[in-house]
């Protein structure tokens, strides 16, 4: 017999349900409407809506019924509701429990495909970490930061992103960005001989593509539009091959092993740098999450990393941007 107080789940009940997806239907099921609980999550509208695609497909039900004109809790989702407020707040309880039995409540950061080598080693002294393994676009995860998810995340933002989240954050990291080619013939090229590809699917590129935009407007390299997901993988080399011209590499395909038919330039007049940053809620007081922040970010400086060099290329709004620094 279930506890009093837990939801009844439907029979083909998938227990790789997210707690963070539970949150979200509170959240629409509350405002019956997507954007506005969207914004009261901080995360895009498109992403909400996968999400609770996602959480009806592994549960087996419907939970809302909605047009382009209203949303509705289905009978099933009605009769959830109650149960899933009551899981979700004995899974806080129970954190904030296990916190008191430690001592120290854990830390949590995400992160999207990058974070430092020796992150264990550097935070070991100051309290547990426990490093998210739902791995995310970086507005996701930045959102995640601002509805307290988790702690910290380390992920690429805007100056837009930090306000309109409430956020903060330190330089931890920089990619520089080079592209993929099948022209043997020099090891570099210039900004704008390259193309630069622009995703279809907003909800898990929209960081990379208002990247990719602000580069091709600024340095004229030409966008290319893509449906496939072909930004990383071999569906990027595909494309590479296809368009007969230097890609720009993403962030996420900078380990990549390039096929033997492939190589890759460095990229000049600019060099385009992709910025990784150490994101935490302006209104944290945790001494130990400020303490996490200081250990990884210590010693790092746009200048360590290349960012003030007077040919290094950053979208307008980047936050290490001279002229955005503070």
């Amino acid at each position: 017999m279930l506890p009093a107080g837990r939801p009844r789940l439907p029979p083909h009940y998938n227990d790789h349900v997210e707690l963070r997806q539970l949150r979200y239907f509170v959240a629409v099921a509350e405002e019956l409407n997507f954007g506005r609980a969207a914004d009261r999550l901080h995360i895009a509208g498109p992403s909400l809506s996968q999400q609770i695609k996602a959480l009806e497909r592994d549960l087996g039900t419907r939970l809302f019924d909605r047009d382009r004109r209203s949303v509705a809790l289905t009978d099933t989702g009605r009769a959830l509701l109650p149960g899933v407020r009551a899981l979700l707040s004995q899974a806080d309880e129970l954190r904030r429990h296990a916190a008191s039995l430690s001592g120290t409540e854990p830390v949590r950061l995400g992160y999207v495909n990058w974070h430092p080598a020796d992150l264990a080693e550097r935070t070991a002294s100051i309290a547990q970490l426990h490093v998210d393994t739902w791995v995310l676009p970086s507005h996701a995860q930045a959102a995640r930061v601002a509805d307290r998810s988790i702690d910290l995340a380390i992920c690429w933002v805007q100056t837009a992103d930090l306000a309109d989240y409430g956020l903060d954050a330190q330089l931890i990291g920089a990619d520089r960005l080079y592209a993929v080619s099948a022209d043997r013939g020099s090891p570099t090229v210039e900004s704008r001989e390259t193309l630069v590809l622009l995703d279809d699917d907003t909800a898990a590129w929209s960081s990379w593509n208002r990247y990719a935009r602000e580069f091709a407007r600024d340095t004229g390299a030409r966008a290319v539009r893509i449906k496939d997901g072909g930004i990383t993988g071999s569906a990027f080399f595909d494309h590479v091959r296809r368009l007969r011209a230097p890609v720009l590499n993403s962030p996420k395909g900078r380990d990549a092993v390039l096929p033997p038919d492939l190589v890759r330039q460095q990229v000049v007049n600019p060099k385009p740098y992709w910025t990784w940053s150490l994101v935490t809620r302006r209104d944290e007081a945790r001494a130990t999450v400020a303490a996490m922040v200081q250990v990884l970010t210590n010693g790092i400086s746009p200048g360590s990393l290349g960012l003030d060099d007077a040919s290094a290329w950053l979208p307008e709004t980047d936050p290490y941007k001279p002229g955005h620094r503070g």
